[in-house]
């Protein structure tokens, strides 16, 4: 998915980790959602929780974005014409609706519910998406992956899975990346990292074991749901930093409510975002963008794809270079941290 953004800020991520008072009762910092539109003859809308001031990266995870329930009928649904992407891997995740994916490693697959599509675009990569006929509604997410320096030239690369339902007292789990429930993903990334799909039963309370050494994010997509007794309502993300080694999380309600699980250890590097491109440094993204401009072998080009547009220009770079933006502490009276209930 593209940042489509006209004016995309650039932003300049460092990990740093929320504190632990108590490892078995954490804070959890509220991280809100911002609307951007998103294509379509009549903007599609795209809920943005990562990157944000508050908080730019949980792990590896750089760029949230959640959408739906939408109906294309009102709203044109997705299409988005081929665009670049460097540094970094996209993960596209559907609860319903479809998506047709081209890129120009030569993958033309769809993207239905429950299946994990991975497209690695370190070095260069170009793709378009586009919401199908048979969709009336689209709901679902997409996510980027930044990739570590030792790797975030890797060539183009796509990846495809359906992970099984697993059944855990008071929930279904599917785990599209990382280990969770007993149910190891066989897809490869480049970083430790989590990502599942919970759904909990009805006024239920399960607690999941995770790695200590991740730090973890809930976004709420149905329902209402409590970390450690924190209320989440829908589409909000809640944050615990590392050395928690349990996630408690209840149903609030008294119909099933959806979760998307992300974590990861600390990132450990800075990057720099900027529209669709991951870079280190502000002198890297003038040249993607310069590169992606006058149509560098470096991208490649999509075939197939017959939108409005043959692809999405890059917006104009802003006029003053990046200044580094931290993850805040909770000793910073300004930051939304709650405390548990």
């Amino acid at each position: 998915m593209s940042n489509t953004d006209t004016r995309p800020e650039e932003i300049h991520c460092r990990t740093e980790d929320l504190p632990i008072r108590d490892a078995h009762r954490p804070r959890v910092e509220i991280i809100t959602s911002r609307e951007v539109p998103l294509g379509g003859p009549r903007a599609m809308p795209v809920r943005r929780t990562l990157p944000q001031r508050q908080r730019s990266l949980i792990g590896a995870w750089c760029f949230v974005d959640h959408y739906g329930p939408d109906d294309v009928s009102r709203t044109g649904g997705m299409d988005v014409a081929p665009h670049p992407h460097t540094g970094l891997q996209t993960v596209s995740w559907l609860f319903t609706g479809e998506i047709e994916h081209r890129d120009s490693h030569g993958v033309h697959a769809m993207v239905r519910p429950g299946e994990l599509n991975l497209m690695t675009g370190g070095h260069g990569i170009c793709h378009s998406e586009v919401s199908t006929s048979a969709t009336a509604t689209l709901h679902g997410m997409q996510l980027w992956l930044a990739l570590p320096d030792a790797h975030r030239d890797a060539p183009r690369d796509f990846q495809h899975h359906v992970p099984p339902v697993v059944r855990v007292r008071g929930a279904a789990v599917k785990v599209f990346l990382g280990s969770l429930a007993g149910r190891q993903s066989p897809v490869t990334t480049f970083t430790p990292l989590l990502g599942a799909e919970i759904v909990l039963d009805p006024a239920t309370s399960i607690t999941l074991d995770v790695d200590p050494s991740f730090e973890h994010g809930v976004l709420v997509d149905t329902g209402t749901v409590a970390l450690f007794g924190t209320v989440l309502t829908r589409a909000a993300l809640g944050y615990t930093g590392t050395g928690v080694p349990a996630l408690e999380l209840t149903n609030t309600t008294d119909e099933p409510a959806r979760i998307v699980l992300l974590g990861g250890t600390p990132f450990g590097e800075e990057i720099v975002m900027w529209w669709n491109f991951v870079g280190r440094n502000h002198d890297e993204i003038v040249a993607y963008r310069d590169a992606w401009e006058r149509g560098s072998d470096r991208f490649g080009s999509v075939s197939g794809y017959t939108g409005r547009v043959e692809r999405l220009p890059a917006p104009p770079l802003p006029q003053a270079r990046i200044r580094p933006r931290r993850n805040p502490s909770t000793a910073d009276p300004n930051c939304p941290t709650q405390d548990p209930a």
